[in-house]
């Protein structure tokens, strides 16, 4: 029978315990969720802080209606992309309907070229997000990885790899581990090494630095920055901020953004919205610190493993898949809702509970938190 290899695969997962299923949500918000009408604790969001929540009224247009090259450039478009460049100190933005497809198409187009790919290597940190090592696999640059944060590495690879272009890539908040890049390290081997610096900012936007600013408020400027706004920002969507020169190319070359509706103008007024609003969530900043170092403390009183993240994103580590989805639900019966992290989302023998920290959270969830994973590992 023709295409017997779907199920086969489907076999496969549900026997190594790495299944994935959907779960509709009634309702859901940075603190609580309801599944099938039961309310939950929720410690599985990326509303870092809780702007999700917040109501915005206005007179949205609903569809761009085309392509950005089309008739899908609107004004609040651009003026969503200068508010940024404004904001975050660079020369140009381009807009996304996704975090995704921006990481991907931005790497696939750089190096679209064969004859430039040729001369070219892009250099990615093991643990990348999918959409990163997606990219730079669609790509024509020969693809180096690295160990995860080891400077060492990266510094031979470098060294080794004799091309005229480089890039190095890295996420500035690893989404599975929480733990940040080492920035100021990575722009010094950038600019030795005469290579350009992407960082992916999805985890660190809104929520590092007194404003919120990620990366660039640490003292680095990527000469490529990803930015997301499902996040810290509590809406949908993603910018790309470089030089004039960059984005030019971007809009010359960049096959998903010529080929794609542009985003929805009402998108674009809400994630104008959120962005001021995160501007100004300084008191949301400092609560969700403390949720953290509370998190933290807790558990290492517990005795419960966490892992080297200071950020929101908290992950113990367990191992095992099946052993994680067990846990998974022994939490989810104690009013806890937690997603179990297994491969390939991680490597082999790390699946995870990602516990995912926000403002919203009160100091009593955090404690009773900590309680039911006491009792459940």
């Amino acid at each position: 029978m023709a295409f017997e290899f779907i199920d086969q695969a489907l076999e496969d997962k549900a026997r190594d315990a790495l299944q994935r299923r959907r779960t509709c949500i009634d309702k859901v918000s940075a603190r609580h969720i309801q599944v099938d009408g039961q309310q939950y604790l929720n410690f599985a969001s990326n509303d870092y802080l809780a702007l999700g929540d917040q109501a915005i009224s206005g007179d949205f247009v609903a569809g761009s209606r085309s392509s950005a090259l089309v008739t899908g450039y609107q004004r609040t478009h651009r003026l969503l992309e200068a508010k940024l460049c404004e904001l975050l100190g660079y020369e140009r933005a381009m807009l996304f309907a996704s975090g995704f497809g921006a990481n991907f198409s931005v790497l696939s187009t750089l190096f679209h070229d064969n004859k430039a790919g040729q001369d070219s290597a892009m250099f990615q940190d093991k643990l990348n997000h999918a959409s990163l090592i997606d990219g730079g696999l669609n790509s024509s640059a020969k693809l180096v990885r690295f160990n995860h944060n080891d400077m060492g590495h990266l510094r031979a690879r470098l060294e080794k790899t004799r091309v005229q272009n480089k890039l190095i890539v890295s996420e500035g908040i690893f989404s599975m581990d929480g733990d940040g890049a080492p920035l100021h390290e990575l722009k010094t081997l950038a600019d030795t090494h005469s290579a350009w610096l992407m960082i992916d900012d999805a985890h660190s936007f809104g929520v590092c630095g007194e404003r919120g600013l990620g990366s660039v408020e640490s003292g680095v400027r990527p000469d490529v920055l990803v930015i997301t706004f499902g996040k810290a920002m509590g809406c949908q969507g993603a910018a790309v901020l470089s030089s004039k020169r960059v984005i030019d190319y971007m809009v010359q070359f960049n096959r998903e953004y010529t080929y794609s509706t542009a985003m929805s103008p009402a998108l674009a007024e809400i994630a104008s919205t959120q962005l001021s609003r995160l501007c100004d969530s300084h008191n949301a900043r400092d609560v969700l610190h403390r949720h953290i170092t509370q998190f933290k403390a807790l558990c290492r009183d517990a005795g419960i493993p966490v892992q080297a993240s200071n950020s929101a994103i908290q992950p113990i580590v367990l191992g095992d898949a099946q052993s994680t989805l067990n846990v998974q639900q022994s939490l989810a019966q104690k009013g806890i809702w937690l997603t179990a992290i297994r491969p390939p989302t991680v490597p082999h023998n790390t699946a995870r509970l990602r516990v995912t920290l926000t403002a919203a959270h009160q100091q009593a969830d955090i404690e009773y938190l900590v309680e039911c994973l006491k009792e459940v590992i």
